[in-house]
């Protein structure tokens, strides 16, 4: 398997888990909703970095090297230009990583408690922006056309 391949791979694991986002907001089950979310993004620049040929640190957050990569690598301003979006909600995501499945353990407040359906929604929309600039970019890459 090449490394184009591995990429097209954690994409498409990262639309399976927006979809899977989108069912737990819709089923009410915030919490979920926004740990998928954060997988979703994670994946979906994981896949951006192994398609360009970048190895990322084995962290949930990898927006940081994405920005760097972006200094000397030739991208398109469209994705350039959305950065410190996306680093924002990689960020943003990443904090709520192990709250969102396993809860306030200290405070004794299980993980579906902790989050709301504003919280769930803005998770699951920055995802979906996260998750479609990346595969725009994998169309760039291929020389496909792109809007």
């Amino acid at each position: 398997m090449n490394t184009e391949a591995m990429a097209q791979g954690y994409l498409e694991d990262a639309a399976y888990s927006l979809r899977e986002a989108g069912e737990a907001l819709a089923e009410e089950r915030y919490h979920r909703a926004v740990r998928r979310a954060q997988e979703s993004v994670e994946l979906s620049l994981k896949a951006a970095l192994r398609l360009l040929g970048v190895e990322y640190p084995r962290e949930h957050d990898v927006s940081d090297v994405l920005s760097e990569v972006a200094r000397y690598r030739d991208l398109p301003e469209w994705f350039r230009s959305e950065l410190n979006a996306i680093n924002m909600i990689s960020k943003e995501l990443a904090e709520t990583r192990g709250p969102a499945f396993y809860g306030d353990e200290r405070a004794f407040i299980p993980p579906r408690q902790l989050y709301a359906r504003e919280d769930a929604e803005k998770a699951v929309d920055g995802a979906k922006r996260v998750y479609e600039l990346c595969d725009k970019l994998f169309k760039w890459w291929r020389g496909e056309a792109v809007e």
